[in-house]
């Protein structure tokens, strides 16, 4: 288990949710009517104003059952049994998972379908209430939407290694801290197309290939992932809207700039917030 620290939901300076960037490593089930097994949590929490990492904790979990944990895992540097045999159950870490991501803003690759899923059912399965969030940004749906598949597939490691931003790990914190950088490298590209569109237009910018919530109508339900963190193509073509959680607080309360964020987190704005960002990465 590691953490770095204070645990709080909102910026001290502006009173606007920070941003938890977060990732699940499951077991995964070899056959019908068998659950995922959460085996590692981990996260990092984010300054909206400036992405800078705040906070991060990460922990391997034990599930009750170490006979659905492998033996061996197939990556160098995968969950075997036992690595998770000395773990805390998920009950005995509950309540910081919970403090970590309760009233902000959760972020990740495909974690609407995947992720938040999986959260909802490990609190559910110790009969506690699950964390809640203000609004959610699903890396896979905006970048899918607005990047496009320029780098073949939106695949979290095919993006990195579009970058050179090195081999995903499959290991939660590093996985989490890969995925903000990106989004930073992508809103950087797209912010230097939109701002030279004569001179920087990418022949992925509008591609009818892509499809927007638009041509989609907003009608995808959230529906749960039939497998582990891979990317569906339904998925990787347009935004799911939908969300297991309601959102909630006060938005008119939140400064112009995080309800750009949550907006979008929504399906109503583009990520300009992400893109001024990036507009302070170049500089």
């Amino acid at each position: 288990m590691m953490m770095t620290g204070d645990s709080y939901s909102c910026n001290e300076n502006t009173n606007t949710p920070l941003i938890v960037f977060f990732d699940l490593e499951t077991t995964v089930p070899k056959r019908s009517g068998q659950k995922f097994n959460v085996l590692e949590f981990g996260a990092i929490v984010v300054s909206p104003q400036k992405l800078s990492e705040i906070e991060s904790y990460t922990t391997l979990i034990r599930p009750k059952d170490l006979s659905v944990v492998s033996v061996k895992s197939s990556r160098s540097d995968g969950i075997t049994r036992e690595a998770v045999k000395n773990a805390p159950s998920f009950e005995d870490v509950a309540e910081r998972i919970f403090s970590i991501l309760d009233g902000r803003v959760w972020a990740g690759h495909n974690i609407r379908r995947f992720d938040c899923v999986r959260i909802k059912e490990a609190f559910d399965e110790i009969n506690m209430p699950a964390p809640v969030p203000v609004g959610m940004i699903d890396s896979l749906g905006v970048l899918s939407e607005k990047f496009g598949r320029r780098a073949g597939n939106m695949k979290m490691s095919t993006l990195a290694s579009y970058f050179g931003l090195g081999q995903q790990k499959h290991r939660s914190l590093d996985d989490v801290r890969m995925n903000l950088e990106v989004v930073k490298h992508c809103a950087t590209v797209l912010f230097l197309e939109s701002s030279l569109p004569s001179t920087m237009h990418s022949k992925w910018y509008g591609s009818s290939s892509i499809m927007t919530r638009s041509r989609t109508n907003g009608n995808s339900p959230c529906r749960e992932e039939s497998s582990r963190k891979s990317p569906p193509t339904s998925l990787s073509l347009g935004y799911q809207r939908k969300v297991p959680y309601a959102a909630r607080g006060s938005l008119g309360k939140m400064t112009e700039g995080v309800r750009s964020l949550l907006f979008k987190a929504q399906g109503q704005q583009p990520l300009n917030q992400l893109l001024k960002h990036s507009h302070s990465i170049l500089r």
